[in-house]
């Protein structure tokens, strides 16, 4: 069954429905993209909210697709690869804990 679930994009907010099961990836999804769109906005070359965003599904999108093209068979670097971006998220996570305190 879905479920409304509140993610909040460079500072605006948005509900979603999602079945319950997906919830934690819509989250993640949400706070890679927010982080994402944050580190744009921070190199100041970029202004609106619709490039930012724009930008940042460009960037995520070239990461998918390069994860995509690499030789499958070199399951150490993917590995790294997805490491990396799990090490992003959870530090992005804790900086939005430390932030609410």
């Amino acid at each position: 069954m879905s479920s409304p679930v509140l993610v909040k994009i460079s500072g605006k907010e948005y509900q979603i429905s999602c079945p319950e099961e997906e919830k934690k990836g819509l989250i993640a999804s949400a706070e890679l993209l927010h982080n994402n769109m944050e580190d744009i906005r921070a190199t100041g070359k970029i202004v609106g909210t619709d490039r930012i965003a724009v930008m940042a599904a460009l960037n995520l999108a070239h990461d998918l697709i390069t994860l995509r093209d690499e030789d499958g068979s070199d399951a150490n670097g993917l590995n790294q690869k997805i490491l990396l971006m799990k090490e992003k998220v959870s530090n992005f996570l804790d900086e939005e804990r430390q932030l609410d305190l």
